[in-house]
């Protein structure tokens, strides 16, 4: 008999970075769930992510057991490292930050298509590239 789901939260966390302190201890810990065991399954499964946001979605059971799915960085955050930018422009459409390839935006794609709801390559290339100008940055060839 499959168990009974008490609640779903979806967290966005700093890989190898969860910590009881909040954002977690706040979402988890009213949901009666052992915040450590958390912590240190999630820091294990995303030793090898460091210095990338890690979208997670946790589902716990009413045992006070639980699961979660990690998801790839979010597509900026792809962007910012395969360009070797730290942040995108304060002054969208305005201020150009720098170029990205289209090459830099099929690898994005390819990487991010489990998580985007297309699984058109096309369609992906499309999403990063929009994300990519909304940064700040110049798509060249």
């Amino acid at each position: 008999m499959a168990k009974k789901i008490k609640t779903i939260v979806k967290l966005a966390i700093q890989a190898g970075m969860a910590n009881p302190a909040p954002p977690v201890g706040t979402a988890l810990g009213p949901q009666g769930i052992k915040i450590m065991d958390f912590c240190n399954e999630f820091n294990e499964r995303t030793k090898d992510m460091k210095g990338s946001l890690i979208p997670s979605i946790i589902t716990i059971f009413e045992d006070r057991s639980f699961t979660f799915i990690i998801k790839k960085p979010p597509v900026s955050d792809m962007i910012k490292k395969i360009t070797g930018i730290s942040k995108g422009s304060g002054t969208t459409g305005r201020e150009k930050i720098g170029k990205i390839t289209a090459a830099q935006i099929a690898k994005v794609a390819e990487d991010k298509l489990v998580d985007l709801n297309t699984n058109d390559i096309e369609a992906a290339k499309r999403m990063v590239a929009g994300t990519a100008k909304s940064m700040g940055f110049e798509i060249v060839d």
